[in-house]
């Protein structure tokens, strides 16, 4: 193959990054006043290089521009499974997103670039049944880098890894499952899948590729359990409602227990909120007669009480106390790369607090969406993992 050729298969764009490696320029070996000529690599000397060898050569190279290149051999592709190549680029940097899910957007997942504050869009390109994605094909939790999905026509779920088109099929446990609060929560050399059904707690683990089934949960969460749990050290936490309390759930003994947590006065509503296992977040409205004036952030100290951290300008609370019309039930939160974001499902915007600036901002209406947008806006923390494995 002459350079020439090789270089036109360079240029990539990346779906994730955004980012274009352009075209590799060739460097005259031989040069005259008229003419520059490029010699041809010899592929008898190529084909009889170790593989061993060959592997590390191709380890050099950028990661994006690999993975362009990985669709030119089996052997290309099959090289970015590797545990020796792995380890070299687990540490490589990828954009992160805030991830829209939409019915009116089901075949493709809206992307806000939260470096570049700009929008970019994720077609669906896996080549199991998402391929035909349809509005039965429901996207329910974000973990590292894996995104898991509802395929309630086949009766399971999907894990996937959109950076190495990898996947996992796992089957319902039980047939009809109408599972509740479905949260995909990543462990070391795995990842772990809650979800509550009927009066049980059923978690799958993909170390041993099964489910396991923890009864009593609703003597302890009540009939109240809408909003998604915060892992943190190793436990999901809940909120419950009057009195708010906070309830834990071992992800390994399958445990409930009855936190002794005092909680701030005159709390309207609560969302947990963990960065990764390190430090668990609260975020709540503050008010009388179930009506929020405030809207503030606290952070879980080591002594074991909620510390205020910042009350939201009366700018934002206003602007999004008027989104969720004082229907509490509607917001949800998460963390994003240093961020906390505060959203609502009727609303297509995203409040957000900033740590490293201390700052309050919102995140615009994506473009793609049509005029007339209807209710069900889902956020995802989305950020792209090389060694995140289904």
């Amino acid at each position: 193959m002459k350079m020439s050729e090789k270089s036109g298969r360079f240029k990539y764009f990346s779906k994730f990054s955004g980012f274009t490696v352009a075209a590799a320029k060739p460097k005259c070996i031989i040069s005259s006043s008229e003419s520059c000529y490029l010699p041809e690599m010899d592929p008898g000397i190529w084909s009889r290089l170790p593989p061993e060898l060959l592997d590390h050569v191709l380890s050099f190279l950028p990661l994006r521009t690999y993975l362009n290149l990985r669709s030119t051999c089996k052997r290309f592709d099959s090289l970015l499974y590797s545990p020796s190549f792995v380890s070299k680029h687990s540490d490589s940097s990828f954009s992160s997103f805030l991830l829209l899910a939409h019915p009116q957007c089901f075949s493709q997942f809206p992307l806000y670039d939260s470096a570049l504050g700009t929008w970019r869009s994720l077609p669906l390109s896996l080549s199991v049944p998402l391929l035909s994605a349809t509005p039965s094909t429901v996207l329910l939790s974000i973990a590292d880098g894996l995104v898991c999905f509802s395929l309630r026509n086949s009766c399971s779920f999907i894990v996937c890894n959109f950076l190495t088109k990898s996947s996992r099929l796992i089957e319902f446990p039980y047939h009809p499952f109408r599972f509740e609060l479905l949260t995909l929560v990543s462990v070391p050399l795995g990842y772990k899948i809650f979800t509550l059904f009927a009066d049980s707690a059923l978690v799958f683990d993909s170390r041993n590729h099964s489910w396991r089934k923890f009864n009593n949960f609703e003597a302890i969460l009540g009939d109240n359990h809408r909003q998604e749990a915060a892992c943190y050290n190793g436990h999901l936490y809940f909120v419950t409602p009057k009195p708010v309390s906070i309830v834990s759930f071992d992800l390994d003994s399958g445990e409930w227990e009855v936190t002794d947590i005092v909680m701030p006065e005159e709390l309207t509503f609560v969302r947990l909120v963990s960065d990764g296992d390190r430090k668990l977040y609260m975020i709540g409205g503050t008010g009388r007669n179930g009506i929020s004036r405030r809207l503030r952030l606290w952070e879980f100290s080591e002594e074991g009480n909620w510390v205020e951290v910042e009350s939201v300008p009366q700018m934002f609370c206003k602007k999004f106390m008027s989104i969720c019309y004082h229907n509490y039930e509607h917001v949800y939160c998460f963390w994003h790369q240093g961020t906390i974001c505060v959203c609502c499902y009727t609303w297509p915007e995203i409040l957000y607090y900033r740590f490293c600036r201390r700052s309050w901002h919102w995140v615009p209406k994506c473009p793609s969406l049509p005029e007339r947008w209807s209710c069900g806006f889902r956020w995802f923390s989305f950020v792209p993992q090389l060694c995140a494995s289904a």
